[in-house]
């Protein structure tokens, strides 16, 4: 019996839009109950979305594996990993381990209890560590885990940013790459900015991050100055609260989606043969070169909506061009003996 992931706009408030429904239509109870619960808690769409897929694939393999959602046990979660590992397209590390977070947490929501370990029993009890089990959590995950490569986003040169920039053509295009490349704003964040958000005047703005944590960040006078002719020259006439919209065909005047940013900058990559620009990279570029520029962390943490200062810090490491840039003016400044003479 397959399982599929549904959206259903008309969804009360207190139920998560993202539904998994049965092949015949009805609901999977297990599933839907702990979406409703993070709907609860204040998730935002984009999370949900991410639960209910990451709930869609635990279900299929319960179904392949011939596992009730009680059986599992971390044993039964090794296995888990190998039929992911073992499909032709294999997720990122990344992915994996939040399916198998996910996977934690809904056992946890719905028994009470962590999943059992090699050799216990569901009758076992554990002693959870503050909050909520969270210690053990994370030693299960330690365990368990997909090793996740360490990789460092390289930063945009100035030479590619002003390539990619050069090559936009609309106010609009120009004003969301704008809140990136001088604000580090994230893609959701700029898609869900309002008209009520722009405060010219105090040469502020008004952004929803994370968790639906706000921040009031600085605007310059040159990004004003595009939102103000965006706003005013480019923009359709529309009743939509959001700043940024479909400038043209049967969606003019609809709310710019995440599927039409993805679209923007691929056409945008295309066009200027920058194949590294987006988003993310945009965000990385505004941190290192802020940071470049002798900004503090904790300020820099403020500006990028960061809870903590280790995630700015591991945000913005420094590129190989960097390092090299640092040793060679430690080298320069660093007393050493002369060379000894040779006969």
């Amino acid at each position: 019996m397959r399982v599929r992931a549904s959206f259903d706009p008309s969804a009360l408030p207190s139920q998560s839009p993202y539904r998994l429904l049965h092949d015949e239509g009805y609901e999977v109870d297990w599933a839907n109950e702990f979406l409703d619960a993070q709907r609860l808690r204040g998730l935002s769409l984009r999370s949900l979305r991410a639960y209910a897929y990451d709930l869609l694939n635990l279900a299929r393999w319960l179904a392949v594996a011939s596992i009730e959602l009680s059986g599992l046990t971390e044993g039964k979660l090794t296995d888990y990993i190998h039929y992911q590992l073992e499909h032709q397209v294999q997720p990122a590390p990344l992915t994996i381990n939040h399916r198998l977070t996910v996977a934690i947490c809904l056992y946890r929501f719905h028994y009470g209890r962590d999943i059992p370990a090699q050799g216990r029993t569901h009758g076992s009890t554990f002693s959870l560590s503050p909050p909520f089990g969270y210690a053990r959590r994370r030693r299960v995950l330690r365990r368990l885990g997909v090793k996740v490569p360490r990789r460092i986003v390289v930063p945009l040169t100035a030479t590619e940013v002003d390539k990619f920039w050069s090559g936009f053509r609309t106010l609009r295009d120009l004003s969301i790459v704008a809140l990136m490349l001088f604000n580090g704003l994230r893609s959701c964040e700029v898609l869900n900015l309002k008209l009520e958000d722009l405060r010219f005047v105090q040469s502020q703005i008004l952004v929803q991050g994370k968790g639906n944590r706000e921040r009031l960040l600085p605007l310059d006078s040159q990004t004003i100055k595009l939102l103000e002719n965006y706003l005013n020259v480019e923009r359709p006439r529309t009743n939509s609260c959001f700043v940024f919209v479909v400038l043209k065909g049967p969606s003019r005047g609809k709310p710019l989606t995440p599927a039409g940013l993805r679209t923007l900058f691929r056409h945008h990559r295309r066009r200027s043969s920058v194949s590294k620009a987006n988003p993310h990279r945009f965000r990385h570029t505004f941190g290192a070169d802020m940071v470049r520029a002798g900004i503090s962390l904790p300020a820099l943490m403020r500006l990028m909506g960061h809870s903590h200062i280790h995630t700015t810090m591991l945000y913005v490491q420094l590129c190989p061009r960097d390092v090299w840039r640092e040793f060679h003016r430690a080298i320069e400044n660093r007393g050493r003996p002369p060379l000894p003479e040779t006969p």
